[in-house]
């Protein structure tokens, strides 16, 4: 499969897709800019600053969003573009460590997963934020906590840590002491192919994983067999969401880091891409803060 571009190239590192009909549709980060952008129906984008790094977005079961900020979330009640940004606690104080990436879990909790600035091995990590803000340490370890996504039935907890070049599968159960246990391999890529970045999981429990440096995203079955490829024009491909009214399409964002003088220009690098993969999404799991 090859997917359409249909923005252009609107950010300069795009992250975090995610779909939402309290928000119109689909959302998304331009990380280091610390800006949401929302797509229009005209193929535009609205963009709201909201910090010095915006890492991920997704909606609050009681209206609004919880957004990723440099060191920590941030509740907004509502979509009116002055609506006040509210920072829970910082995860962390140590300056030289930023959010990544995370996701909501079944039971209404966030998952928010740190890298270094200078990707020192080990020095990130993974907290499990409650709806009241309390956080804990979930994973250490870490180098670049990526995509993390569930099971249809949130029995199983898929993750990314990306130089491991490896898609992990956890079982979960949010009622455990450690709710991330038995972590084992779903599938390893060749570095070669790119290094998997952001994932979603469709309604039949494929896991679709963007391949950072391998202009790619591909789906793996919950067995790890490789089960479908889509091709994109440009090489930095950070993650990918599915949306539209049936969530029958998948959306994918891209990255302008790294690309141009002194490295090989890409026209398309920066820009959302859209394909028709044949199967469908999973609603977005709200926060229950």
């Amino acid at each position: 499969m090859r997917a359409e571009n249909i923005t252009g190239p609107v950010a300069h590192h795009g992250e975090g897709p995610v779909w939402s009909p309290t928000w119109g549709g689909l959302r998304f980060v331009d990380m280091m800019a610390g800006d949401l952008l929302t797509l229009q129906p005209d193929a535009t984008v609205a963009r709201r600053h909201v910090g010095d790094l915006a890492t991920m977005v997704r909606p609050r079961s009681r209206g609004g969003y919880v957004v990723g900020l440099e060191r920590g979330l941030a509740l907004v009640d509502d979509e009116a573009p002055d609506s006040p940004v509210r920072p829970f606690p910082e995860l962390w104080s140590d300056p030289t460590v930023r959010l990544n990436d995370g996701s909501t879990t079944p039971d209404g909790a966030f998952y928010a997963g740190s890298m270094p600035f200078d990707d020192r091995s080990g020095a990130g990590a993974l907290y499990r934020v409650e709806p009241d803000g309390a956080a804990r340490l979930v994973l250490s370890g870490v180098t670049c906590s990526n995509g993390l996504g569930f099971s249809p039935d949130g029995t199983l907890a898929y993750y990314v840590d990306t130089l491991t070049c490896r898609v992990d599968v956890f079982d979960y159960d949010p009622g455990a002491d450690e709710p991330l246990a038995n972590r084992r391999a779903l599938v390893e890529i060749p570095r070669e192919d790119g290094l998997p970045d952001g994932l979603t999981v469709d309604a039949e429990g494929g896991v679709w994983v963007a391949l950072w440096g391998g202009s790619a995203v591909r789906c793996y079955a919950p067995d790890g067999t490789l089960t479908a490829v889509v091709e994109l024009p440009a090489s930095h491909v950070t993650a990918c969401t599915f949306g539209g009214a049936d969530l029958d399409e998948l959306f994918i964002t891209t990255s302008r880091l790294m690309i141009g003088e002194p490295f090989e220009p890409e026209l398309d690098a920066g820009s959302v891409f859209r394909v028709v993969p044949g199967v469908t999404g999973l609603p977005v799991l709200p926060f229950a803060g």
